[in-house]
């Protein structure tokens, strides 16, 4: 009994604080530290995690360099949506077709922009949309905002991923659209036309 005594007496001494809270204080941090051990570690394969970083850089391989595919259809660009890993992961804005795959966690099934890959999503980005009908190159009717909202994701693609085709061109679609400005001057009508 006599070591307990001790031992108590030297905790309030050197801590400052009961043995009480000593001990609980104690028993959280030991609580703490398993939970961010078990973060990094698995219990299970303490023992095998060294084992396992080596088999992991062994079996590591480099990305594939980008393929340029050249003019696509929209059609044979949703093949590209991350189902199949042994194709890239492709998608477009404006017309231009990206190789995203450095992105994977990001694009590819399961990631938070995972719609769009495969798919032409101009108008969804323009418009900051997870609306699936907004899944789609067709620009007509974006406002000014809304264009340079689209060019800006134009110019981070550019910047970040690989360019490999573009789509095949849709009749009537407009990829380069240009904001609607109001004129000062009047418009005529094709009758209104006078012959001077």
């Amino acid at each position: 009994m006599g070591l307990y005594s001790t031992v108590m007496e030297a905790v309030a001494a050197y801590t400052g604080l009961s043995p009480a809270a000593f001990f609980t204080i104690l028993a959280m941090m030991v609580v703490m530290y398993k939970i961010v051990c078990g973060m990094f570690v698995d219990p299970e394969n303490h023992g095998a995690s060294a084992s396992k970083a080596v088999d992991l850089a062994a079996s590591f391989r480099p990305p594939a360099e980008p393929v340029q595919l050249g003019n696509v259809t929209e059609e044979q660009l949703r093949s590209y949506d991350g189902s199949d890993p042994t194709k890239p992961l492709l998608m477009a804005i404006k017309g231009q077709i990206y190789d995203v795959s450095p992105g994977r966690m990001f694009y590819g099934p399961g990631g938070p922009y995972a719609m769009f890959a495969g798919r032409d999503a101009s108008r969804a980005l323009a418009l900051m949309s997870f609306d699936p009908k907004d899944l789609t190159g067709n620009m007509e009717g974006l406002n000014e905002s809304e264009l340079e909202v689209l060019q800006d994701w134009e110019y981070k693609f550019m910047e970040k991923y690989v360019k490999v085709g573009q789509l095949a061109p849709i009749p009537n679609q407009i990829y380069n659209a240009e904001p609607k400005v109001k004129s000062s001057q009047p418009v005529m009508a094709v009758g209104d036309q006078h012959d001077q």
